[in-house]
């Protein structure tokens, strides 16, 4: 009899510890399905990735982008989403260019380089004076030959691929040459990033004229498409989603210049003599790379001072 009430004891508290470890098990799995139709409820409704519509009539310096070829279309559409997708580096695109166009803009139109060349510098180093593993630098990533081929002064002392004027008017020059070459803009942009040799070669080789006909690596190929993917944004923010006001984006202080002929000894001194900091000198004169200028030559170099105190 004890056996039997022991027996029965048992399976009534395995009854209710299956029933209570279900019950637990049923809630877990309960909350889990809401928490799932919760977040994908949240996905679709806040978080849409729309599929872009392409505008019929796109163009790269007044020259049509034959978007009635299949593969020239998905490229331009594959740069529309990439550069309308990554909204942290469309923002920035918008910041930099509302500073530094209004440099670049004047340069190229007094050289009748169309306007859509400052695109080119934009996608080529964000409007930043970077450098490049193959040794290119500044904003329009020019290689030490080719700079000072064009002029430009290029050593451990001054570096003018760093001074934006200099090397906007050098990117002039050579475009223009290209332009003289291929008798078209397109090729001309397209040779800024493979080199004259390396787009007529191909030319050559593939018995085709047009930069759109051609088989080139994966960069060249997708160089014109982004330039006129980034064109089209910059020209259209609201239409792909970038908001923002007048005063979010970047601007440059009002400046003066400062003529000098002669060596600066110590910058950090100098900057001080205008009311500045080295590090404000610099930022405004790049294309001085050490705390001092040699000028052995006695030649002219202007210097650029921002107004700290022109708002």
């Amino acid at each position: 009899m004890k056996t039997t009430i022991k027996l029965l004891s048992l399976i009534t508290i395995l009854m209710v510890s299956s029933l209570l470890i279900f019950g637990v098990q049923k809630e877990h799995y309960e909350n889990e399905d809401e928490n799932t139709v919760s977040e994908e409820t949240y996905t679709s409704e806040y978080y849409k990735i729309k599929a872009l519509k392409i505008p019929e009539n796109l163009n790269f310096a007044g020259e049509p982008v034959p978007l009635n070829k299949p593969d020239i279309k998905e490229r331009v559409d594959r740069e529309l989403l990439v550069n309308t997708y990554w909204q942290s580096n469309g923002l920035l695109m918008f910041k930099r260019a509302h500073k530094f166009f209004p440099i670049i803009e004047p340069i190229l139109a007094k050289n009748n380089v169309p306007d859509d060349f400052k695109y080119l510098a934009l996608i080529e180093s964000g409007l930043q004076n970077v450098t490049s593993p193959a040794g290119a630098k500044g904003f329009w990533q020019i290689m030490s030959a080719t700079g000072k081929e064009r002029g430009l002064e290029i050593n451990s002392n001054v570096d003018e691929r760093y001074h934006l004027e200099k090397a906007t008017q050098a990117a002039c020059d050579y475009l223009i040459g290209a332009h003289e070459k291929f008798g078209n803009w397109t090729a001309a942009a397209a040779s800024y990033n493979a080199g004259l040799y390396g787009i007529s070669s191909k030319m050559e080789k593939q018995q085709v004229s047009d930069y759109y006909d051609l088989l080139l690596a994966d960069e060249t190929e997708r160089y014109l498409p982004r330039i006129v993917a980034v064109k089209e944004i910059i020209s259209n923010p609201k239409k792909y989603g970038f908001i923002f006001e007048k005063e979010d984006l970047y601007t440059l202080l009002p400046t003066k210049i400062v003529k000098v002929d002669t060596a600066i000894t110590n910058i950090a001194s100098f900057a001080k003599k205008y009311n500045i900091n080295y590090k404000i000198l610099k930022e405004y004169n790049p294309w001085l790379r050490e705390n001092k200028l040699k000028n052995r030559s006695g030649k002219m170099y202007e210097i650029k001072i921002p107004q700290l105190d022109a708002n």
